[in-house]
């Protein structure tokens, strides 16, 4: 409890004058020269109210007891008021500027002694309250910042993980292994930290390709909607068998339709341009809509690219695993339709990066 005042003064009879002045109030501590000072306010700093401070005392003057308080932190926890005749301007933006609340001046008037003294004690003691409020209030919104970072954290990752489940149901749908999937993310993400790279004019960054990333995982979600005679047929499909095939672009936006609201308006987005655009081709010859060029979103194209290549080196219903390098030339030569020009010398850049990915 803060209910001691400390008075430090060379000359007795003042701080005896100032003691009846204050004794009714607090418990009074005294000190003759600053090192007893420094003493006391280092062992019972939180017991004091006030410091009523001479500046020329014994030992260790004012000056420097104020600069040992300023050292130590003390001045943050006890005001200080400076006993003083009426000084000099830059002695008193001196004391000012090593932290004193206020000045008494001598001839001592007991009334205005008392009142400055209780008024600096008690806005002293509020600024305190007020700072470990505002503190204790910080902490708490920090930690529900915090609280909600993880919240956001752990709901991002659910949508990350709701992509992955639902694109691992149309690959079991399409009786293929879930591989599939991690294959057209991880080189999807290749691809994509390579264009933004290598063709800044395309607008990628670390945060949109990241959500390439993610939706890459649906591309193939509309396969839920074709039937399982036409999506499981080992053999050519007939014209109208392949207009249903090709329909799964669409489905898939129709799916995603369905789920709006469920994460940002980017995600969905660009998991619609990707479901949408995969089969499209640079030469206009893809479908659903025959897009040319950069018309085709590029999160399409890198999908695309990823979803061609990994098709190529893996066994599906309809056809054998070709060789890494047979895909690679097949790809390259333009047999699995036209891709940008710019897409495919990144393809050729991180050849043996993606084959590493295939591999593992």
């Amino acid at each position: 409890m803060r209910d001691k005042i400390l008075i430090v003064d060379g000359i007795e009879a003042e701080r005896s004058e100032l003691r009846q002045m204050l004794e009714q109030d607090y418990g009074i501590l005294e000190a003759a020269d600053g090192e007893s000072a420094l003493a006391v306010i280092e062992k019972r700093c939180e017991e004091l109210a006030v410091v009523l401070l001479k500046l020329m005392i014994p030992k260790v003057d004012g000056l420097k007891v104020l600069e040992s308080m300023n050292t130590n932190k003390w001045i943050e926890k006890v005001p200080v008021l400076v006993i003083d005749k009426a000084g000099t301007v830059a002695l008193g933006e001196k004391c000012f500027e090593l932290g004193v609340s206020d000045f008494i001046r001598k001839p001592f008037e007991t009334m205005l002694v008392r009142h400055r003294v209780n008024n600096t004690a008690q806005s002293f003691q509020q600024r305190q309250e007020f700072q470990q409020k505002v503190l204790a209030q910080t902490k708490t919104v920090k930690q529900q910042y915090q609280m909600i970072q993880k919240q956001s954290k752990d709901l991002e990752k659910s949508k990350l993980d709701m992509m992955d489940v639902f694109g691992a149901v149309a690959e079991y749908r399409n009786a293929e292994n879930t591989d599939h999937i991690r294959h057209v993310k991880a080189i999807t993400q290749l691809l994509a930290e390579q264009m933004m790279e290598d063709f800044p004019e395309y607008g990628l960054d670390a945060h949109k390709i990241q959500i390439i990333v993610a939706v890459s995982a649906l591309h193939d979600i509309g396969k839920i909607a074709i039937p399982d005679n036409i999506l499981l047929k080992p053999a050519k499909l007939t014209e109208e068998e392949f207009e249903m095939m090709r329909s799964h672009t669409t489905k898939g936006c129709e799916i995603l339709d369905t789920i709006q609201g469920t994460w940002s308006e980017e995600h969905a987005k660009i998991a619609a341009e990707v479901c949408r655009s995969h089969h499209e081709r640079f030469d206009g010859n893809g479908y659903p809509d025959g897009l040319v060029g950069d018309e085709i979103p590029i999160s399409a194209q890198i999908v695309s690219l990823a979803d061609v290549y990994d098709a190529l080196v893996s066994d599906r219903v309809y056809k054998k695993a070709y060789p890494k390098d047979q895909a690679y030339h097949m790809i390259i030569v333009g047999e699995c339709g036209v891709f940008s020009p710019k897409l495919l010398e990144c393809f050729h850049d991180l050849k043996d990066k993606i084959e590493e990915v295939v591999s593992q």
